[in-house]
């Protein structure tokens, strides 16, 4: 797995993954995360993954020069997360391929925003995620080093934050 820095070019990439995602938590029984229908298909979604692109820092985890994930860091929270008092890289999407499923590709792609805060003299890595269903997307954060700080919701979706302390140089 190579890791490349990407940007707006990678907007159907970003797209098409979060297709698949839904297509999977559809068919999985758990669509209360990201709904029923195809991200590509909703233009205030499509802003959104355009606006991260521009705004944020991606990066592509790539296998065999294939796109397997796509992660997004920025210095500052979302809107609907409150800022804190100290540096922070803030993962703003963190997405795998469904043919990359269970092949580790999101453990990578933490591990590269753990390196990237360190480089930047960053001690605290944040991310939010779904905290409705059955907590599984919680849990996975849990179990790469994360520990839930919050609960929030946006409208209806009930969100989690989690961080990590990465003990920058």
């Amino acid at each position: 797995m190579e890791f490349r820095r990407g940007g707006t070019e990678d907007v159907p990439v970003i797209l098409a993954m979060l297709d698949g995602a839904v297509e999977w938590l559809v068919a999985n029984g758990r669509a209360g995360q990201w709904g029923t229908e195809p991200w590509s298909a909703d233009p205030r979604r499509v802003e959104r993954i355009s606006g991260i692109a521009r705004s944020d820092e991606i990066w592509v985890a790539e296998v065999d020069g294939r796109p397997a994930g796509i992660m997004a860091l920025s210095a500052e929270p979302p809107s609907y997360v409150a800022a804190i008092d100290e540096p922070e890289l803030y993962i703003t999407l963190l997405l795998t391929d469904r043919a990359f499923a269970g092949h580790g590709v999101g453990r990578a792609l933490l591990g590269k925003a753990r390196d990237e805060a360190r480089a930047r003299g960053v001690d605290l890595v944040r991310v939010d995620c779904y905290g409705g269903g059955d907590g599984r997307l919680v849990e996975y954060y849990r179990r790469n080093g994360f520990e839930p700080v919050a609960e929030f919701t946006v409208g209806e979706w009930p969100g989690r934050l989690l961080s990590q302390r990465v003990g920058a140089p």
